[in-house]
């Protein structure tokens, strides 16, 4: 419990993406742990599928499940996440969830929150909340270079003038440093209409991006100083407003998982490091080109792996299965990320480079092998790639594919090459006191309460 006896009440609004509620949940059962209460705004499928709570929290995070608005017909009966639909929907989904206005209102009226946090697609919720009294903060489960990157809040300092896909494929000129952070053209291609551009019937990412940011009291984001300092001091200037780093919210939850005795058992028979853990998270998908380029280079590779594979949608080449043996494991349901990154065997994660496997990853000192899908993982990669804890697979900048030679030799570079692929695992090494460190983590999230305890609609009325 704090030594401060003031005790906050704060509304939490992510977006329909797993990728942002679990951050979302991390934040707030480290809030929660300070004695504060929590209220986590989702629809009643998504709060039905989050993980359960700890029971010493549950009596201080309450889930507020808002119906979820069915105003697009071609969306599925139980479609109320980004992973439930394909990526060509998720227009769609943002468009339902901005109908979620006036149920978010009424909720906030009644239960007077002393802050909201909220998500990127909700540009909209400021607004709600001020003409409630009621401050915000605009929580980012990206990271600062990503944020920075997505464009200034202060327009008139500096215009943001890209119009093309390849416009994205540079560092934009508010950048005041050397950076290799930007997108390859066939990452930006791929999500140019929705993320940049949008559509007569809905607004881009990046104007949701940019009025959440321009209309919020605060920014609070994933991040910690140690890691980004320039990106964050960055932020601070191009939106001439408060930037407060939370720590990097590494997960805590840890099932136990029935594979996990047979995963355990077979990793002991590895050497230290030589494990290829392959996993994409929940949402990224490669396509069966690129399922099929992926396994024929684990097995050009001759190194053992764990592959995550979560779908029967999917074929493996005929034979890949028998022709690894034991070397290798294809999982087909979910398993136990954070064990198996935990034990010695493993020597590298080949990822999509969300930030949560990131953070994961780092926690135990595990180099990348990067292969990006969409949204933010271009610019999360070009960040890593930057600081040599992260190693992209060479692709065709045009269209992205790639070669199970490319995939092959990736693997070999950062798990046995002595020279340059020893740099990458010692500077991912070096990170892993930052990012596992709880006691850090804590200091952040007490820094963040002060910050919101001194600032909130608590603090106003005592002036």
């Amino acid at each position: 419990m704090d030594s401060n006896h003031q005790k906050l009440h704060i509304a939490m609004f992510p977006w329909l993406a797993f990728g942002h509620m679990i951050p979302y949940l991390e934040l707030a059962k480290l809030i929660a742990q300070k004695g504060h209460q929590i209220s986590f705004i989702s629809t009643p499928r998504n709060i039905k599928r989050l993980p359960q709570l700890p029971p010493n929290l549950s009596s201080l995070i309450t889930f507020v499940k808002l119906p979820f608005p069915r105003v697009e017909d071609d969306l599925p009966e139980a479609a109320e996440a980004t992973i439930d639909i394909p990526q060509n929907k998720v227009m769609k989904l943002k468009k339902a969830y901005d109908a979620l206005q006036q149920p978010l209102t009424h909720f906030l009226q009644s239960s007077n929150p002393d802050w909201l946090l909220f998500d990127f697609v909700p540009y909209w919720a400021p607004t709600i909340a001020h003409n409630l009294g009621i401050p915000c903060a605009f929580f980012s489960i990206f990271i600062g270079a990503c944020l920075a990157f997505a464009g200034p809040t202060s327009l008139e300092k500096y215009p943001d003038d890209r119009k093309n896909p390849e416009d994205y494929t540079v560092s934009p000129k508010w950048i005041p440093f050397p950076s290799n952070v930007a997108f390859h053209l066939f990452e930006v291609r791929r999500i140019y209409d929705q993320s940049m551009v949008g559509d007569e019937t809905n607004v881009s990412d990046v104007y949701r991006f940019m009025e959440g940011m321009k209309s919020c009291d605060v920014i609070a984001i994933r991040s910690c100083i140690e890691f980004e300092p320039e990106w964050l001091c960055l932020l601070q200037d191009i939106h001439r407003k408060t930037v407060l780093p939370v720590g990097q919210l590494p997960t805590t939850n840890n099932d136990e998982n029935d594979q996990w005795g047979s995963i355990s058992k077979w990793l002991d028979m590895q050497l230290k490091g030589s494990v290829v853990y392959v996993a994409f998270g929940s949402e990224a998908m490669p396509s069966q080109e690129e399922i099929t380029t992926i396994a024929w280079g684990l097995e050009q590779s001759e190194l053992p792996f764990i592959w995550v594979l979560r779908t029967n949608l999917v074929k493996l080449p005929e034979g890949f299965e028998e022709r690894i043996g034991g070397r290798g494991v294809v999982c087909r349901s979910w398993a136990p990320q954070l064990k198996i990154l935990g034990h010695d065997s493993v020597g590298v994660f080949l990822s999509h480079s969300g930030w949560s496997s990131v953070v994961e990853a780092l926690t135990f000192g595990r180099p990348l092998v990067l292969l990006t899908m969409s949204n933010d993982q271009g610019l999360n990669a070009r960040l890593l790639e930057e600081r040599k804890i992260g190693y992209s697979i060479p692709r065709d900048e045009k269209d992205g594919s790639f070669t199970s030679d490319w995939v092959a030799e990736s693997l070999k570079l950062l798990v046995i090459e002595m020279d340059e692929g020893k740099i990458y695992r010692d500077k991912a090494k070096e990170l892993k006191p930052l990012f596992g460190d709880r006691k850090k983590q804590d200091t952040y999230v007490h820094n963040f309460l002060e910050y919101l305890k001194a600032h909130g609609r608590s603090a106003s009325k005592k002036v």
